[in-house]
């Protein structure tokens, strides 16, 4: 368009003004952490899913971790995109996560992969390395039954598999509500999320995608789940 922008991929941005900028056509980038969303719904509810123009390099991290639990990970060929199988939650193992800019893991799937750990066997750490007060979801997912102990606010300690029971629970912030929509997938009977015009800040459609997924949501003043 014309801008005289300098310091892309590194620590410091430096932009000379110009007198105009003139048209130009421009694709916008998928959103990963969408994408990082229903790969990991996918895999806490014992699915088979294809994630179509999610990039794989911008879930590197992520996508390792999938595998590190047992999940089959695949990119697709022809059209970008990602399939996710899991035949069990159960079978897949607890990994270790530390949150981190990009490329590392993603802060705004932290609350997701905490929902997939409780459907995995054994125990898995996460550490929030990015922002204060992001793990306040373990304590709704723990009124769902999960088992999930925090430490110093920075860390959780999540054990699977765990039967989720429904109940009534707030959402926290935008990620964290749609972790709350992943657990009442998982969850025995109807899970009502409140606060769930948070999640639509975030996700398009999302309703609508996970309706066309086999899932029972309503989203109204909140988010009614059921498995």
């Amino acid at each position: 368009m014309g801008a005289q922008v300098m310091g892309a991929g590194t620590g410091r941005i430096v932009i000379e003004g110009v007198r105009e900028l003139h048209p130009t056509e421009w694709t916008v980038m998928p959103d990963r952490i969408e994408a990082g969303t229903f790969l990991m719904a996918t895999a806490a509810t014992g699915g088979d899913v294809t994630v179509t123009n999610a990039l794989p390099e911008h879930l590197k991290m992520e996508l390792d971790k999938l595998r590190d639990m047992g999940v089959e990970v695949d990119a697709t060929s022809g059209t970008p995109g990602i399939r996710v199988r899991v035949g069990d939650p159960s079978m897949l193992s607890g990994v270790d996560v530390a949150t981190l800019p990009f490329p590392g893991f993603a802060t705004d799937l932290q609350a997701q992969m905490m929902v997939l750990l409780t459907q995995a066997s054994g125990a898995g750490i996460i550490t929030e390395n990015v922002y204060e007060n992001r793990l306040q979801v373990a304590e709704e997912l723990n009124r769902l039954d999960a088992a999930i102990d925090l430490f110093g606010g920075h860390r959780a300690l999540v054990r699977g598999p765990r039967r989720l029971s429904s109940s009534i629970v707030q959402s926290p912030d935008l990620r964290g509500g749609a972790a709350l929509v992943m657990a009442g997938l998982v969850a025995d009977g109807t899970t009502v999320v409140d606060g769930a015009q948070h999640i639509l800040r975030g996700y398009e459609d999302f309703e609508d995608k996970l309706s066309g997924l086999g899932a029972t949501v309503a989203f109204e003043a909140a988010a009614s789940v059921s498995r």
